[in-house]
């Protein structure tokens, strides 16, 4: 059978999805799996994919994942290269303004205009919401004058900032940072004014009905890949000091930070 791959989630630039390609052509070829790469670029709904009868290598956001009746089967998690990740599987969202702003604190953007990628995303929705439940009050449910979304993507979170259509935007900490390597002059245009705390990075799933052999072949090959020294180059590429197998538990974090802010009413980022 042939599985499809995809790192739409993490393919920030033409250069950056090359190397992802290359890479999960490495793993299906040790792992002995047909992995067939597809783009599914924007705006086709991720929703779409992610319910394919035959992912095999894919990016899928932590949070709708921990929500699925049904989840996909957990393949690993990639470790970021950068020091903030601790060599673990786990990523934050940071809040960017336009680097000219004069935001110099996250409380400065209050009263303004905060944006947002789509309800069902853990960067882009659930972990700022969570960040924001701490500023808020009796005497100040909201935060902001104007909740903007969605805006689906970080790269369009990126546009509503440098365009002043928001003044303040969440930016999934992996995907800032690869961007930081393949595009700074554009990332130079932006400033980190907060950012939260850690939660379990998306992880790379196969179908729920994906054979168990099938996820562990890719599974001890995507853990190999860090260790490869002919994949070095890659690894460089994609800040990736490599992969991790993780437990479907850790993503229950995002179901906790959800509940948090259902309770207190604050249903979206404002």
């Amino acid at each position: 059978m042939t599985f499809v791959a995809n790192a739409r989630m993490y393919a920030v630039t033409p250069q950056v999805a090359a190397a992802w390609r290359e890479l999960f052509l490495w793993v299906g070829q040790r792992a002995g799996v047909d992995l067939n790469w597809i783009d599914h670029a924007y705006p086709a709904p991720l929703g779409e994919l992610w319910s394919r009868p035959d992912l095999g290598c894919v990016f899928m956001c932590g949070f709708p994942f921990a929500r699925s009746a049904t989840p996909p089967k957990l393949i690993a998690a990639p470790v970021p290269s950068p020091a903030r990740y601790g060599s673990k599987p786990v990523y934050f969202t940071d809040f960017v303004v336009r680097a000219t702003a004069d935001f110099r604190t996250l409380e400065d953007t209050f009263g303004g205009r905060i944006g947002y990628t789509v309800e069902d995303s853990q960067s882009g929705f659930n972990a700022p919401r969570h960040h924001l439940l701490r500023f808020r009050s009796t005497l100040r449910p909201a935060l902001y004058r104007e909740s903007i979304g969605p805006l689906v993507t970080p790269r369009r979170v990126i546009e509503a900032v440098l365009e002043d259509r928001i003044d303040v935007g969440p930016l999934d900490s992996y995907v800032h940072d690869l961007l930081k390597k393949h595009d700074p002059d554009l990332i130079s245009r932006l400033r980190t004014i907060a950012t939260t705390a850690a939660t379990p990075i998306p992880p790379l799933v196969a179908a729920p009905g994906c054979d168990d052999a099938v996820a562990a072949r890719l599974r001890h090959a995507l853990v190999e890949s860090g260790r490869r020294p002919e994949l070095a180059k890659l690894r460089d590429a994609l800040l990736l000091k490599g992969f991790a197998a993780v437990e479907p538990g850790a993503y229950a974090v995002t179901i906790e930070r959800e509940q948090a802010a259902i309770d207190a009413g604050y249903l979206q980022p404002a």
